[in-house]
């Protein structure tokens, strides 16, 4: 049976406890890896958060399930807490249900995603800071 976008974004924000981005901001300064998975001219039309680590979309899985080859040093084990950044919030909740699939149940993303970062005054570099885009 097919289910809208509308319905697969739904059930994957069931499955998180999305975060404002100032608690996300507070959570990756206590330690949680902020994870920006925009593609790179997305992230130089907007501009960047300073630390965050960069791994876009089609490779997340793979960089973060602990038992993948691929993984990245970040990736010790399925507690870990990851706190996913797109441009608006919509493929963040998407990317980190996806996480949750591959064991890692803490991870999570941003309401807004980076445009609601950067309109809430915290840390970005570059890009269009009204926020505008292309």
């Amino acid at each position: 049976m097919a289910r809208t976008i509308d319905e697969v974004l739904a059930d994957a924000r069931d499955r998180l406890e999305r975060l404002d981005p100032h608690r996300a901001h507070a959570e990756s300064l206590g330690g949680a890896v902020l994870v920006d998975i925009r593609p790179a001219a997305q992230r130089a039309d907007e501009g960047e958060v300073p630390g965050a680590l960069i791994v876009e979309r089609n490779v997340l899985e793979w960089r973060f399930d602990p038992a993948s080859g691929a993984r990245l040093p970040q990736a010790t084990g399925h507690d870990l807490r990851v706190i996913v950044l797109c441009s608006e919030g919509y493929t963040s909740s998407l990317a980190a249900a996806s996480l949750h699939d591959v064991g890692l149940t803490r991870a999570t993303d941003v309401v807004g995603g980076f445009r609601a970062w950067r309109a809430a005054g915290l840390p970005a570099t570059g890009g269009d800071p009204a926020g505008r885009g292309t």
